[in-house]
């Protein structure tokens, strides 16, 4: 069974939207002040650990944009592992990206329980907040910023629907991000 990771940048009002340079927010870039050499060789790390991405539509054409044009460690992972993608509208298959077939639920239980190592999920707002409802995410990490945002996209269900973790570990970065890793109780 492959596992599914969540790994989210957030501030401390639960914001995921717009960490980096997306015009979706007036305080976008707000990860950026915050970056250390630390926490770049983690997200290296954890990407080149991952099998495959599973990306929501509005972060794969963020994506789309940004990676195939770069180079080094990072974005040769970036543009080389298999992307799955929950969308109706079209994925371009040369940057290793298909589109995932409904309903999403079974879809994601299919990639689950294929061969192969862990899929990771970065931002994909709209995605999360479904695989948490529907207890899909095998472990949650939250890089959690030292900012309020005062508002946007958050990752955590809207119903009253209570999902239990476990806390597996914590990393405190230079310039206070905080790692907190979760697993999901069964």
């Amino acid at each position: 069974m492959r596992e599914l990771i969540v790994s989210e940048f957030i501030s401390l009002d639960g914001v995921v939207e717009a960490p980096g340079d997306e015009p979706t927010h007036p305080h976008a870039g707000w990860t950026m002040k915050f970056g250390s050499p630390e926490l770049y060789e983690f997200k290296l790390h954890e990407t080149l650990e991952a099998q495959s991405l599973l990306l929501g539509r509005h972060t794969y054409e963020g994506f789309l944009a940004a990676w195939p044009s770069r180079d080094g460690p990072f974005a040769d992972k970036m543009n080389a592992m298999a992307k799955d993608v929950a969308t109706s509208s079209h994925v371009d298959p040369a940057w290793n990206a298909s589109a995932l077939d409904t309903p999403l639920r079974d879809s994601i239980a299919r990639l689950k329980a294929g061969p192969g190592g862990p899929i990771l999920v970065a931002g994909s707002a709209t995605l999360v907040k479904f695989l948490l409802s529907e207890r899909l995410v095998d472990e949650l990490r939250l890089m959690t910023y030292p900012v309020i945002l005062g508002g946007g996209l958050g990752i955590f269900p809207d119903a009253h629907q209570r999902v239990d973790f476990d806390l597996v570990g914590t990393i405190t970065f230079e310039r206070g991000v905080e790692l907190r890793t979760l697993r999901l109780k069964n």
